[in-house]
């Protein structure tokens, strides 16, 4: 199994355990007299495999981001993280920039006028460059992962 596959695996083991979550929550209450209309027992036993198979595959994946290492000397956990601070820069700068650009209204010529202490069209450029760092990235990431192998 690729590296790319497991990880869709695991976002659908992920999706399961939530739905099973949801299913196993409407039929804990139920009037008296009337029966669920699903065994929550079967439905905690389900929960409980799904967990453990999700397990076993988060480890296979970390395993495999760990230990394979690039042509440039870096592990695949090396890049997630670089492109997971990229993203961090990216919406941390969005943030600042968006705040710097906010108007403040004066009502009088006498009130104080409020001017931005960051330059936001140097921010801009800086989101610019750390956004194309980042898809550049995740691209590489992608690609990567339709290459390697699940370790086990």
């Amino acid at each position: 199994m690729k590296l790319a596959e497991a990880l869709i695996l695991r976002a659908d083991l992920q999706k399961e355990l939530m739905s099973l979550k949801n299913r196993i929550n409407q039929n804990l209450l139920v009037q008296e007299g009337e029966k669920p209309s699903e065994n929550p027992y079967t439905l905690y036993d389900e929960i409980l495999l799904k967990v453990s198979e999700l397990e076993g595959l988060i480890l296979k994946i970390n395993k495999t981001n760990s230990n394979y290492i690039t042509s440039n000397n870096e592990s695949i956990s090396d890049l997630i993280v670089k492109r997971d601070m990229l993203g961090k820069k990216i919406s941390t700068l969005k943030e600042i920039a968006e705040e710097a650009t906010v108007k403040v209204n004066r009502y009088s010529q006498t009130e104080i006028k409020i001017f931005s202490a960051m330059k936001v069209d140097q921010l801009q450029r800086e989101i610019n460059k750390y956004s194309k760092e980042y898809r550049e990235l995740d691209t590489k990431l992608q690609g990567l992962n339709w290459t390697i192998d699940l370790m086990e």
